[in-house]
């Protein structure tokens, strides 16, 4: 049972005597908001806050760089719900996390990224490591606090309440040395306000256009994912008829062996040309917690201006991506729930076997080749990784085809930077994956984006987590070399040499192997997924495998 952080905190505890430091007043109502760790590097300024977490039962955990921290703490938010927390010391330590506080922008995290400052009267006359925190980070954030004497647990819960509203986004918190370190007087942290699930008053008009449609197509999205609606997808499939289409991070909503899933569509556009007759075909698109940012240019105005089209999201925003007929705001899972029960009994649609046909073709379009190749390394260790697996995959070409090939027997089993595509991400998603998942973790990362990310290998080690590393070996930046070529440029600044990443793994406290071919990968695969500690897995490619390949 988790014990009370104030009164764990508090000098002379069970005297009655003493009163509380503004940072335990900060960990107290971490801890009521659900956060069970926090990550980051510490500096002198955060001291009070890192001591105050400990004492409230939130494990902080040291990580080698501040960005690399955010993504373990999206990593834990994603097997377990837990409170994302990122914690950083002032200016170089901001600067650091710059990065991953954008990507929990358009990813969608409600990540709470707490820094370290000094006290404003002496921001005026020293310098050192100063720079304004909230000016850098504001274009980034769903709102800058500063927390004040009296405010500390009160900005926190604005703060935790912001970040979770609506579409899931980071919120900043500065908090000075002062405050920090302060004598309080003692509050219980309480609970936060829960709110009910928005539902427009007049969902007529959209049940009138299901029910008549003859040919749907639902597109769902993140928000489903973020609300745990699967439930409610699956019951508005069976009403309705639709096939489902998904982006990358919906991708499991509902497991891609159902027949129903048609597959994920987001950067590829060989998936683009197999699914546009069916976008063409459909009488009704229902978009369903759609969100575009995951989506690469050819999804700009993908169907016409008059085509008929539910668009149900939970923050209505002006991206200008696509038009739609109707536009539903609120909670995605309980609108389609509510649309579910409007509808009549579930008739013939599609009657012509249209979606079957695009399955089928979707799945022969990223069948692997004979061979050796990316291809064969991701269908090897999709036959071999446990059910329930959680993958996370970096950046670069091979995220786009392991993102059409890979099938996911649920949500959140395939974790990746969708939104800001960030390199350096997927290793430490892994990271705090494995740290709460009680499932095999499974990392796949380009030898570029590994190299981003070495020292956090001393991290699994410390931590002690079975990860298994994927790193696709072709020692180049895979990706834009295929745009260079595409563009008729000369190849320039994209080869590097060669690491020994098998000897990287082993220095490390970790097992490492080096593999060419099939066998062997599935061999050292299953022995991976047994070992107590991590194993990289370094597969050598040939990055012209990518060409045509997505």
């Amino acid at each position: 049972m988790r014990h009370d952080p104030i009164s764990a905190s508090r000098p002379g505890a069970g005297t009655g005597q003493g009163c509380v430091r503004g940072a335990d007043l900060v960990a107290a109502r971490l801890a009521a908001a659900g956060a069970t760790h926090a990550f980051g590097i510490p500096g002198g300024e955060v001291l009070a806050l890192v001591d105050a977490l400990e004492r409230a039962d939130i494990r902080f955990l040291l990580a080698k760089h501040e960005n690399a921290a955010g993504f373990m703490a999206e990593g834990l938010w994603h097997a377990t719900g837990a409170q994302p927390v990122l914690i950083a010391t002032l200016g170089p330590g901001v600067a650091n996390a710059v990065n991953v506080v954008a990507n929990a922008q358009q990813d969608r995290v409600p990540l709470l990224f707490i820094t370290g400052c000094v006290d404003q009267a002496l921001a005026e006359s020293y310098t050192h490591q100063v720079f304004d925190h909230q000016a850098v980070l504001r274009p980034l954030v769903k709102a800058s606090f500063r927390a004040a004497p009296g405010t500390e647990d009160l900005v926190v819960a604005k703060a935790i309440a912001l970040a979770r509203r609506g579409r899931p986004g980071p919120v900043h918190i500065d908090l000075p040395i002062a405050v920090a370190e302060a004598p309080a007087p003692h509050r219980a942290p309480g609970r936060l306000p829960r709110s009910e699930a928005a539902v427009p008053a007049e969902l007529g008009p959209a049940a009138e256009r299901l029910a008549a449609a003859r040919r749907p197509l639902v597109i769902a999205g993140l928000d489903l994912v973020n609300e745990g609606a699967a439930p409610a997808l699956e019951q508005f499939l069976a009403r309705t008829g639709a096939p489902l289409l998904t982006t990358y991070k919906a991708k499991g909503l509902l497991p891609e062996d159902d027949q129903r899933v048609i597959g994920g569509i987001g950067l590829s556009p060989r998936a683009d040309a197999i699914v546009r007759p069916l976008l063409e075909a459909a009488d009704l698109i229902v978009l369903a917690g759609y969100d575009p940012i995951e989506m690469r240019q050819g999804w700009r105005h993908p169907w016409p201006q008059d085509k008929p089209v539910i668009d149900i999201v939970a923050e209505a925003m002006p991206h200008g991506m696509h038009a739609a007929t109707l536009l539903l705001e609120g909670d995605v899972g309980t609108i389609l729930t509510r649309l579910t029960a409007a509808l009549p009994a579930a008739q013939a649609t599609w009657t012509a076997g249209e979606p079957a046909a695009v399955r089928s073709r979707f799945r022969e379009a990223f069948a692997a080749p004979p061979g050796w190749g990316p291809h064969a390394v991701f269908e090897t260790l999709r036959a071999v990784a446990p059910t329930g697996t959680i993958a996370t995959a970096d950046s670069g070409a091979h995220r786009i085809l392991l993102s059409q090939m890979w099938r996911c027997d649920g949500p959140r089993r395939l974790l990746q930077s969708t939104g800001l595509c960030t390199m350096g991400c997927a290793l430490p998603l892994a990271t705090g994956a494995a740290l709460g998942a009680g499932a095999p973790v499974l990392c796949f990362v380009g030898d570029a984006g590994l190299e981003m990310v070495l020292g956090e290998l001393a991290t699994l080690r410390d931590l002690e987590l079975p990860v298994v590393i994927v790193t696709l070996v072709d020692e180049s930046l895979g990706l834009i070399a295929l745009k260079q070529r595409q563009m008729g440029l000369r190849r320039a600044g994209v080869d590097f040499g060669g690491t020994d990443f098998t000897a990287v793994a082993r220095a490390m406290g970790g097992h490492g192997v080096t593999i060419d071919d099939r066998e062997t990968l599935q061999r050292e695969a299953a022995a991976a997924f047994s070992r107590k500690g991590f194993t990289l897995l370094a597969c050598r490619i040939d990055a012209a495998h990518y060409e045509g390949a997505f």
